[in-house]
């Protein structure tokens, strides 16, 4: 699967940006309160306009505080999958619940120096665990390769039937990563600048999910 991530897109022209990549899996959206991230986004009234404007599955990033507050609304206004950080919140499965509730798949996200293993015994309450493999905050920065023996550890108990959750990553996916991320086990790849700064977006989305498919056993299986 792979999920343009609008950051890196014109945000002038939303609505032509999200028709310019039709043929991706979801439509990723970061939102960031300029709290638990430094930097400052779109919130929901964007993403119901969003909504509007295009059919492709939405995939709501929340980079914010009081996640148990703000994640419910986004699915109650028709996001696909809602995703909180375990960073911002003492209680994610409650939080996990109440998106449900509200009709959205709940992701947990964790950032790259947040260990996986606390959190290894609430997976079972979620549909998708994103794997940040840059700091959250701000678009275009490096792969950290590191964070990809937490996508190995998840992928080796989906595979084993322990969990049966969707591993997504964000950050730093190109041309250059999408493999090894690939190899290690995820589901899911998010692209921003890989996807927009391309001629045709459309045809960077196709090119990943080739990359993908041909470097990742799981993903053809």
């Amino acid at each position: 699967m792979i999920a343009p991530s609008i950051l890196s897109a014109d945000f002038a022209r939303l609505a032509d940006e999200a028709a310019a990549v039709k043929g991706a899996d979801w439509l990723h959206v970061d939102v960031m309160d300029a709290h638990f991230v430094p930097n400052l986004t779109l919130g929901l009234p964007v993403v119901q306009s969003l909504l509007a404007a295009t059919d492709i599955p939405m995939d709501c990033h929340l980079m914010i505080e009081d996640p148990g507050r703000w994640a419910p609304p986004y699915a109650e206004a028709g996001a696909y999958n809602v995703t909180f950080h375990a960073e911002a919140t003492d209680n994610p499965v409650a939080v996990a619940r109440d998106i449900r509730a509200a009709g959205a798949k709940a992701g947990l996200s964790i950032k790259p120096g947040t260990p996986l293993e606390p959190y290894l015994e609430i997976l079972r309450d979620f549909d998708t665990l994103l794997v940040m493999s840059v700091e959250p905050g701000f678009g275009g920065q490096s792969f950290i390769p590191e964070v990809l023996s937490k996508v190995r550890a998840v992928r080796k108990l989906v595979d084993s039937g322990e969990l049966n959750i969707l591993v997504e990553i964000d950050g730093g996916i190109n041309a250059d990563t999408v493999e090894q991320a690939a190899a290690a086990g995820v589901d899911c790849f998010v692209a921003g600048s890989a996807v927009y700064s391309a001629a045709d977006p459309g045809a960077a989305v196709e090119s990943l999910r080739r990359q993908a498919l041909a470097a990742s056993p799981h993903l053809r299986a």
